[in-house]
C-alpha cells in the first residue's frame, strides 16, 4: 500500500452509491479535493470482497459538513487529532466507506516539513510506535484523485529518509535497552511493550533507508523483512524475560549494548 514509487493503477469504477457520495463530499463548502486512498489506489493492495474504500476529504479553511454529518456519524475536525483530523466510518449501499478530512493547511505544513527531514510523533490509537507527521505526505503520495484538484507531491524527500532513518534506529535501541529494564525487575508486561515498540521502530527505520512510505503500522514487521520477530512473540517470554530480549534484539538486529 505504500511503496515508494507507487504503482497507480487505473482508478476503479466507483459504485453508484459511492459515485453519489463523492459527488455530495465534493459539493460541500471549502473542499479542494476528494481522493481515493487505502489498497485501493496502488498496485499490490489486498482487495477482496471485503475491502472498504478509502476516501479523502481535503479542504481549505472553513468546511460545510452537513452533507456527511447527514449520512452517519460524523466526527468533526479536530476530533481525532492534528493528523487524523475527523471523519466518518459510513455504511454505504452494504459496503464499508471510510471519509477522512485532512485539513490542507496542515498538509502543506508538514509535507514542507518532510521536505527538509523534519517530522514529529504523535500517540495516536492504534500506534504502537507513534504516527509521524510525515505520514501526511504519504497519503499525499498515494492519492487518485476524484473530484477537484490537488496538487501532486514529490517522491520521498532524500532529507526525510537522512534524518529518519538513523531516529528510528535510536528510537528502537532505547526501547529494547527499556525492555531489559523492566525484564530485570520481571515486568513482562513493560517488556514485551517495549520489545514490540523497539520491532515496529526498526521496520520504519528500514523502510526510511529503503526511501518507502508509511500510512501505518499494519504489516510494517513483514514489510521490512523482521517476520522472524513473529515467531519470538509467539513463543513468548516465559520464564528467562532477558534472555527473550535478547532474542528480539537478535529478530531485529539492533544491538541494545551501542
Amino acid at each position: 500500500m505504500n511503496p515508494a514509487v507507487p504503482a497507480v493503477v487505473a482508478i476503479p469504477a466507483l459504485p453508484p452509491a459511492i459515485d453519489a457520495l463523492v459527488d455530495e463530499l465534493a459539493a460541500m463548502r471549502g473542499v479542494v479535493a476528494v481522493v481515493l486512498g487505502g489498497s485501493r489506489a496502488v498496485n499490490g493492495g489486498v482487495i477482496d470482497a471485503r475491502s472498504d474504500w478509502d476516501l479523502g476529504v481535503y479542504y481549505r479553511g472553513a468546511v460545510e459538513l452537513d452533507a456527511l454529518a447527514a449520512r452517519g456519524e460524523l466526527h468533526r475536525p479536530g476530533a481525532w487529532g492534528r493528523l487524523m483530523n475527523g471523519g466518518a466510518w459510513l455504511i454505504v449501499d452494504g459496503v464499508e466507506v471510510d471519509v477522512m478530512l485532512r485539513d490542507l493547511d496542515v498538509v502543506d505544513h508538514w509535507c514542507a516539513r518532510a521536505e527538509d527531514g523534519v517530522y514529529e510523533l504523535d500517540a495516536l490509537l492504534g500506534y504502537a510506535a507513534g504516527a509521524p507527521t510525515y505520514l501526511l505526505r504519504a497519503e499525499r503520495t498515494i492519492a487518485r484523485t476524484l473530484r477537484g484538484a490537488i496538487e501532486p507531491i514529490g517522491p520521498f524527500p532524500e532529507a526525510l529518509a537522512a534524518a529518519a532513518t538513523p531516529r528510528w534506529r535510536f528510537a528502537a535501541q532505547f526501547s529494547l535497552e527499556q525492555a531489559r529494564m523492566r525484564a530485570a525487575r520481571a515486568d513482562v508486561v513493560g517488556a514485551v511493550a517495549q520489545a514490540s515498540k523497539a520491532v515496529i521502530e526498526e521496520a520504519h527505520a528500514r523502510l526510511c533507508e529503503r526511501r518507502e512510505w508509511v500510512l501505518n503500522e499494519k504489516r510494517i514487521v513483514e514489510r521490512a523483512g523482521l517476520g522472524e520477530a513473529h515467531a519470538t512473540f509467539a513463543r513468548g517470554p516465559r520464564d528467562q524475560l532477558d534472555a527473550w530480549v535478547d532474542e528480539v534484539a537478535r529478530a531485529i538486529a539492533v544491538d541494545v549494548d551501542g
